[in-house]
């Protein structure tokens, strides 16, 4: 790029960034003061960011609203809604923002040039002109308002921010990362919610509303982020042209100051939600937090992830080791967050009791001490600097762009030091002068002097308290009724009207010349060409593969799949639990710790996981293929190393350890809760699948709620039911582990398989023989409608059925379905008018279907929603324009761009499931040419799903009693 050609501009710095394969530009818009880093390479999926420093004054959670609200129109693109205009028409590969405790970002990205100038330029005029200041509903949708239908009503609060902080706020995790960050930093931003409490959103106003805006997104508080295979000349004279010119440099105060360090550590107790049947014992979360420098540390930014691997991440880390084998906590979990000015390195017993407070800091510090005065252990340190180095190089964020993660990661040293943006993207430097010091002391002195002669720290206890939610919801009440009594008749009208005024605002179809300014692309400029499907058929040995012949830069992704067909039904969660434990538990060669390191030092890490494949050609029959899978990565030269790895796992476990798979299912069952309250709708609407779905059944019996029981109730019993359980998993190894059921996925270069073969025998040579049957696991499916009770303010409400059970059949059309439905009937009813922060819906080939809400206020309400699908189907009438908006974004979804890793996996599921080039041509097709009366003959799809009457909800127990004739069971889990 030549740079003179950008006269608005000055440049700071050229940078070669080796370790990305990119060149970097740091640049200064003259005029406006505006930042600006380009990083140009050869990567078709462009990215454009533009964030501002936003340090929060309060707990109102005005940037999480403003985040909300600049993306409701602007000047140049009026309608009420382009962000949503934009996910339904817009070939974006992501789309969204981000509120963070000391800045917003506004990313995008897309792999079509004309698509995303499209983003760029309605995401400048959305954060530089939004149109909060015409409309006051705008605040009032996204923050918060009072919600008054008639005079005789109750008096409540709305808001999407609102509703969504209410579920965040519900789970102790969400509560106890707030509390440490306020904790920790007391006189600065950081001790303020960005994100909103609850509690304080209500004392926001309007005017203070506004002010933030005019006072941080400035061109002079902003720093804008090009990435990616384009013209950036033209990119940045659009820029300035456009927008930039047009402003002044200002002087934004918007500087993250530094706390000063404590004199000595602090403590600090608050409680959370628990439901009234949870018990109130082993349910205390106990933390160890110190403040580690600060971000602008490149050495000690990549040194405390390996020490949080080394230390505490590590399965057999000496820190959980040691915690677990005091009995304190039922899973101990780290973090190391270095996304803030000053990092923040923790160490969380999660299922503890309060009075193990003392043991647990005497247990962290001791076994610190320890660790400094007999030396670290090098094998761990040698394989945490692998594992991060691997991931580093690979660069796979699974469904997220690479630009977009690089553009975040560059704002951890950018947005506190202006002229360093590259510093800890950069890494390899880094990582060789790390691997330099495993020799010497120099991680045994990081130790001493952040983690132990550090007083800038807090313990952090966060209690349950039974109850709480309805105490505090009563004291919402009573605030607001005695609010409602102090108005006169006029103020209660004049709040009635308000409340309409809002409904309308919301209601009231957008003027069709203002929808017409949010640019789309046409269908025309859509190819009808879909990804290749690789799939290789071959035999290793005498073991049948499939190989994926995809590009991976010398990394091979190996999958040993086990056919799970003979195993009988009431021992599936069994399978589930070894599933869980293989890999953490002990061998015959390495304790567990030993082997984790082993593998990492040497590859790019091993794991198990259950599959589950669908075969679309048997859809009536719901045949499907469960299978047990034990999946390594790494480079060709170390598959060696990966195969003996895997082998070790699966043939020399000691599975009859049964101390330690006790503190395996303790570990399981504390992170299967948390992630029911952080993921509650798909566990929900797993949950009503598996009423009627023998595949959804198995997901839920092997990693869903009955999962959950089972584990639950084997870990309460585990003295007397140990040596069954142990037996049992030791049974199900010799039986699924045999070399006549197994099969290999392998996706690489052709160079990569090279020895492949004789690695693949060998594997094969150490299994157990026996006899295949040919036999199919048969799954009992009964429906029980049920409501899942917990602590949280909000829910997550699911509504499930088979349409082809109920004589309807799948079609490409479904998929423009769930893009209508997600970002328009449904978006529209349950997330801006009912106030529920998500929504979503999916049809599948062999004819599941569900809708789902996310931290949702309402029950009754969003299943009337959902009824009302059908309706609105049959009426479905919508311009030219707006049914090619719909077809565009659900291309959008069908063509993400994807990793070497994720094109093997889909080449290989699509081979699993029966699933032809053609039925993906025919797809398409029905995707690209349909019609408004396709979607309309939808109705009869929808209703057919509706009337499996399925449904399941987990959401707080007040609501759930309120609406309990709704279910044929409500229960806490």
């Amino acid at each position: 790029m030549k740079t003179e050609n950008c006269k608005a501009y000055e440049l700071l710095r050229k940078e070669e960034l080796k370790g990305i394969k990119s060149t970097g530009y740091l640049l200064k818009h003259k005029k406006s003061g505006a930042r600006v880093l380009l990083v140009e390479n050869d990567d078709n999926n462009k990215v454009f960011s533009i964030g501002f420093r936003t340090p929060p004054s309060d707990s109102t959670g005005v940037p999480h609203i403003m985040e909300h609200s600049v993306l409701c129109g602007s000047r140049n693109f009026p309608a009420k809604d382009p962000f949503v205009e934009l996910v339904k028409g817009s070939l974006n590969t992501f789309l969204n923002a981000m509120t963070y405790p000391d800045k917003t970002v506004y990313p995008v990205a897309s792999c079509n040039e004309k698509d995303f100038q499209n983003l760029m330029h309605v995401y400048m005029d959305a954060v530089l002109y939004p149109n909060i200041y015409q409309h006051e509903e705008i605040f009032r949708q996204e923050g918060w308002s009072y919600k008054l239908d008639s005079k005789e009503d109750k008096l409540s609060y709305n808001g999407v921010v609102y509703n969504e902080m209410k579920g965040a706020f519900s789970s102790p995790e969400g509560v106890l990362d707030r509390v440490v960050l306020n904790t920790l930093f007391p006189d600065t931003s950081y001790a303020n919610e960005s994100g909103g409490d609850p509690e304080f959103i209500p004392d926001l106003t309007y005017e203070q509303f506004l002010d933030f805006h005019r006072t941080y997104y400035h061109p002079s508080n902003s720093y804008i982020y090009l990435y990616g295979d384009m013209d950036m000349e033209e990119k940045l004279n659009w820029l300035d042209q456009e927008y930039l010119s047009r402003y002044d440099a200002a002087d934004v105060d918007s500087e993250i100051r530094l706390q000063k360090p404590f004199e000595e550590m602090v403590e600090k107790e608050i409680p959370y939600s628990i439901a009234s049947e949870e018990p109130e014992e082993e349910n205390t979360y106990l933390s160890y937090n110190k403040v580690i420098g600060t971000s602008l540390d490149k050495e000690l930014y990549l040194a405390f992830q390996i020490l949080d691997y080394a230390l505490l991440s590590a399965p057999g880390a000496p820190l959980k080791k040691a915690l677990t084998d005091a009995g304190i906590g039922k899973d101990i979990i780290g973090s190391y967050d270095n996304g803030i000015y000053q990092p923040v390195f923790s160490i969380i017993a999660k299922n503890a009791d309060p009075e193990q407070k003392t043991a647990f800091v005497d247990t962290i510090e001791t076994v610190l001490k320890n660790i400094v005065k007999n030396g670290m252990d090098k094998k761990a340190l040698e394989a945490g600097i692998n594992y991060h180095e691997f991931r580093y190089r690979e660069a796979d964020f699974g469904g997220y762009p690479k630009g977009l993660m690089y553009g975040l990661q560059m704002m951890d040293s950018w947005l506190y030091d202006e002229n360093e943006p590259f510093m800890h993207i950069e890494a390899l430097d880094t990582f060789e002068f790390l691997k330099n010091q495993v020799g010497g002391r120099y991680f045994e002195e990081l130790i001493q002097t952040y983690l132990l002669n550090n007083t800038h720290g807090a313990v952090v206890v966060v209690k349950p308290e039974k109850g709480r939610t309805a105490r505090m919801d009563r004291e919402l009440d009573q605030k607001l009724q005695a609010y409602k009594d102090s108005l006169s008749e006029e103020e209660k009208e004049a709040l009635v009207k308000r409340t309409k005024d809002l409904e309308e605002y919301q209601s009231a179809p957008d003027k069709e010349e203002d929808i017409q300014k949010i640019p789309v692309l046409k269908v025309s400029d859509i190819s009808r060409e879909i990804e290749p499907i690789r799939n290789e058929e071959m035999k290793l040995g005498n073991i049948p593969a499939v190989f994926h012949d995809i590009d991976t830069n010398g990394i091979g992704y190996v999958e040993v799949m086990f056919d799970l067909s003979g195993i009988p039904e009431e021992k599936l969660p069994y399978v589930g639990i070894l599933q869980s434990v293989l890999g953490i538990i002990d061998t015959e060669n390495y304790e567990y710790g030993e082997l984790f390191n082993e593998i990492n030092m040497h590859t790019g890490g091993i794991g198990t996981s259950l599959e589950l494949y669908n075969d679309v050609t048997h859809i009536r029959e719901k045949e499907f293929k469960a299978t047990f899978e034990i999946k390594a990565k790494a480079l060709y030269s170390q598959m060696p190393v990966a195969f003996s790895m895997m082998r070790e796992i699966l043939t020399a476990s000691k599975l009859n350890d049964t101390a330690r798979i006790r503190e395996i299912l303790a570990m399981l069952k504390s992170r299967l809760l948390m992630k029911f309250q952080s993921s509650g709708h798909t566990t929900a609407a797993l949950r009503a699948l598996s009423y009627a779905s023998p595949s959804a059944k198995l997901k839920d019996m092997t990693n869903g709620i009955e999962f959950y029981q089972t584990v639950a109730e084997i870990e309460e019993h585990f003295e007397e039911k140990k040596e069954a359980l142990s037996q049992e998993l030791q049974n199900l190894a010799g039986q699924i582990f045999r070399a006549d059921n197994m099969m290999i996925s392998y996706t690489a270069e052709r160079e990569g398989l090279e020895g492949l073969a004789k690695l693949t025998e060998e594997l094969a040579a150490k299994l157990p023989e026996g006899e295949k049957e040919e036999t199919a696991c048969v799954i009992h499916c009964q429906k029980r409608n049920e409501g899942f009770k917990t602590a949280s303010k909000v829910q997550y409400v699911a509504r499930t059925g088979n349409f082809i059970d109920h004589g309807a059949s799948y079609t490409g059309a479904l998929q423009i379905l769930k893009v209508i439905l997600s970002y328009d009937y449904l978006w529209q009813n349950i997330r801006v008018k009912g106030g529920a922060y998500g929504c979503m819906s999916n049809f599948n080939r062999i004819g599941e279907g569900y809708m789902v809400s996310y931290r949702d206020p309402n029950l009754r309400r969003t299943m009337d929603v959902y009824e009302g699908v059908v309706e609105y189907l049959e009426n479905f009438t919508v311009s030219d324009r707006d049914m090619n908006k719909y077809i565009i974004g659900t291309i959008s979804n069908l063509d993400q761009p994807m990793t070497p890793a994720a094109k093997g996996d889909r080449s290989m599921n699509l081979y699993m499931n029966h699933v032809s080039e053609e039925m993906i041509r025919k797809e398409r097709a029905e995707v690209l040419d349909a019609k408004q009366e396709d979607i309309r003959a939808l109705a009869a799809v929808v209703k057919a799903m509706l009337s499996a009457e399925q449904i399941c909800v987990i959401g707080g127990e007040d609501k759930m009693e309120e609406n309990k004739e709704m279910f044929d069971c409500v229960t806490k889990f």
